[in-house]
């Protein structure tokens, strides 16, 4: 049983982080297409963003917290281990910037985004830096 809720676990994360990686990405496009002035750009990225955040992203970091709290219930040794202090800090902290992701598509939705196309492009590198780090963590348990 450990394992199937391990895969499930790990179908999650990989489709909550194409998730992660892609909103901001289209925040990217919707900024330049605000900044040109073009409304059915605009309007097809808000259908895109939206379609996106409710059908894949909420349901995968449901999934992701839900059988990650069901392993650790199941191996709760885990839970002495330094790593996965680090890797659930983490895990909050993108928690956290996916709640960042629903604010700006609220305020591209209504009109009130002012960041830069430039900012969205670094603004999403951070689930990149977030997964390196939670993967060499889950892998190699430096400590």
């Amino acid at each position: 049983m450990y394992l199937w809720i391990k895969a499930l676990h790990l179908i999650a994360i990989i489709t909550w982080f194409a998730a992660l990686f892609y909103l901001p990405r289209l925040f990217v496009y919707h900024a330049m297409a605000r900044d040109k002035g073009d409304q059915q750009a605009i309007d097809y990225f808000l259908v895109m963003e939206r379609k996106l955040y409710r059908g894949i992203m909420l349901p995968s970091m449901i999934a992701v917290l839900g059988f990650g709290i069901w392993l650790l219930a199941l191996a709760p040794v885990w839970m002495t281990q330094g790593w996965m202090h680090v890797k659930l800090l983490l895990v909050v902290l993108l928690v956290g910037y996916h709640h960042v992701c629903l604010a700006y598509m609220k305020k591209f939705a209504a009109g009130a985004c002012d960041k830069s196309h430039v900012f969205f492009r670094w603004f999403n590198e951070a689930p990149v830096i977030a997964l390196l780090i939670i993967v060499v963590l889950a892998v190699v348990k430096p400590f």
